[in-house]
C-alpha cells in the first residue's frame, strides 16, 4: 500500500530567494543579451516582479490562486513497493497532481498576475512537450487574456492531445516548421512576435533560460515546490532531510523549483538530462555533459554546438527535454559543486516509464521520467542501498501515452497495450 502525505492549505510560499546580481549573472552565466527594442520590456517586467515579490498582497493572491486553482500544497508520495525492488527508499513530489498535470501552472499563474499588474492583454509562450502552452492557456482563459503558442510540428506531432487542449482553451497554436522543429525554433519565432508586439504583449517563457529576469522570475515562482517537499520529507523523515533530491532537467524549472528548499542542506542534489540514443551518438540534450558556454535566447550558458559555433539539434524522446541548452544557474549549481548532473538514455527512460507504473500505479511524463531512471540505475552504486531519495514528478504521463503505445509496440514489449487475457466476460 502506499502511504501518502496529507495535503493541506492555505499555501504557504517560501521567502524570497537570492537574486542574480549584474543583469541576471548566475556566475559567469545568464545575463542579458537581446535587441534594444526588448530591453525596456525586461526593465519593466524586472520592477514589477521585485515589487510584487515582496508585496503582501501580490503573494497572497499568488498563493491563493496556488490552493484553490492549482491544488497545491501536492503531497510527497513514498513508494514502498519501488523502494523494496531499488533497495533505497523512495519519495515522489507529485507535481503531476496539479490542475493541467505538470508543475508549469505554479509558474503561469505568477505570471498571469505580473502581465495583468502590467496592463497588457495578450500572452505568447513556447512550448516543447506541450505542458506549459496548456498551462498558459488555462491562466489565459482564466484571466482572459488573447493567448498564442509557439510550437515545432514535430512536438506538435507527437503531442496532440495537448494542441488540442490549447485550442478547447481558447488558444491559437502556430506550429513552427523551421530548424529541427522542436522546442528551440518555437522560442525563436516567440522571441520574434515579441520584439513586433512587445507594448501589448508579455512573453511567458516556460522555463529558467532566455534573458534576465526570465531564469530569476521562474526560479522563484517555482521554488514553492522545494519549500513544500523539504518540509513534507521533514515529517515523513522524522525531521530528517531525504540523502538526495533528483530531478530531470530540459531547461531546468522544476529541478530549480525543487533545489531551492533544499540549496541551505546536506542533501546531494541531481539533475538528470536526456542522453538520448547515448552521449557518444551526438543525438542527446545533455547541454551540461556535452555543452559549451555560448549566447542564446538571450542568455549565455552551455549550449550542444558544432565546431563553427552553430546549434546543434537536440534529441530525446522526451518533447520537454529536447531543448539545446540549459538554465544559467544549473550551469553556475554545477560549477560550484553544489548540484552534479548525469544523463539517462531513450532506453532507460522508457524502462523507468513501465517500473512506476507497475510498481506503484503511478504513470509519469516522459521527462520524469528521467529522473527515475537515474535512481534505479544508481540504486546501491551512485546511492547507497538504504538511502532515502527524493524525486520530482514533474507531470504526468497522460500527454506521452500515444507515443509510448507506439515505442512499446515497436520494442515488442506489448506494455500499454490494454489487451486482456483469459475469458471472463465482464460486459462493455
Amino acid at each position: 500500500m502506499t502511504a501518502v502525505s496529507g495535503r493541506g492549505g492555505p499555501v504557504v510560499l517560501p521567502e524570497p530567494g537570492p537574486e542574480p546580481v549584474d543583469l541576471g549573472r548566475f556566475g559567469g552565466f545568464g545575463g542579458r543579451f537581446v535587441p534594444e527594442t526588448l530591453v525596456p520590456a525586461l526593465e519593466e517586467l524586472e520592477d514589477e516582479f521585485r515589487h510584487a515579490w515582496s508585496s503582501g498582497d501580490f503573494r497572497r493572491e499568488f498563493g491563493g490562486l496556488l490552493d484553490t486553482y492549482a491544488g497545491r500544497p501536492t503531497p510527497v508520495t513514498e513508494c514502498h513497493r519501488l523502494s523494496e525492488r531499488l533497495g533505497v527508499r523512495v519519495l515522489l513530489k507529485r507535481e503531476d497532481l496539479t490542475h493541467t498535470g505538470s508543475h508549469k501552472i505554479n509558474n503561469v499563474l505568477g505570471q498571469a498576475l505580473l502581465t495583468r499588474r502590467m496592463g497588457k492583454n495578450r500572452v505568447i509562450a513556447e512550448t516543447g512537450a506541450g505542458q506549459h502552452g496548456v498551462a498558459t492557456a488555462t491562466a489565459c482563459a482564466l484571466f482572459g487574456f488573447d493567448c498564442v503558442v509557439f510550437m515545432g510540428a514535430v512536438d506538435a506531432q507527437r503531442q496532440a492531445l495537448n494542441v488540442w487542449r490549447m485550442g478547447l482553451l481558447g488558444a491559437e497554436v502556430r506550429t513552427v516548421e523551421s530548424g529541427s522543429a522542436t522546442l528551440k525554433d518555437a522560442t525563436n519565432e516567440a522571441l520574434r512576435d515579441w520584439v513586433a508586439s512587445v507594448e501589448t504583449t508579455h512573453y511567458c517563457i516556460g522555463s529558467v533560460v532566455g534573458p534576465h529576469p526570465f531564469p530569476w522570475i521562474v526560479r522563484e515562482l517555482q521554488s514553492v515546490i522545494g519549500s513544500e517537499a523539504r518540509s513534507q520529507c521533514r515529517e515523513v523523515l522524522g525531521g530528517d532531510d531525504p540523502d538526495a533530491v533528483v530531478a530531470c532537467v530540459g531547461g531546468g524549472s522544476n529541478a530549480m523549483g525543487t533545489f531551492a528548499g533544499f540549496r541551505d542542506t546536506a542533501a546531494r542534489l541531481v539533475g538528470v538530462e536526456a542522453a538520448g540514443e547515448g552521449l557518444e551518438s551526438g543525438r542527446h540534450g545533455a547541454s551540461i555533459s556535452r555543452g559549451v558556454p555560448g549566447v542564446l535566447h538571450g542568455a549565455r550558458s552551455l549550449y550542444l554546438q558544432d565546431e563553427h559555433g552553430q546549434i546543434r539539434e537536440a534529441h530525446s524522446i522526451s518533447a520537454g527535454l529536447d531543448y539545446p541548452g540549459v538554465g544559467p544557474e544549473h550551469v553556475a549549481l554545477a560549477e560550484s559543486g553544489r548540484a552534479e548532473y548525469d544523463s539517462v538514455t531513450d532506453h532507460e527512460a522508457l524502462e523507468a516509464f513501465r517500473l512506476l507504473a507497475e510498481s506503484e500505479g503511478i504513470i509519469p511524463a516522459l521527462e520524469s521520467a528521467h529522473a527515475i531512471a537515474w535512481v534505479a540505475r544508481e540504486a546501491g552504486a551512485a546511492l547507497p542501498s538504504g538511502s532515502t531519495v527524493l524525486i520530482t514528478l514533474s507531470g504526468r504521463g497522460d500527454k506521452d501515452a500515444a507515443q509510448l503505445a507506439d515505442a512499446f509496440a515497436d520494442t515488442g514489449s506489448g506494455a500499454g497495450s490494454g489487451t486482456a487475457s483469459g475469458t471472463g466476460n465482464d460486459g462493455p
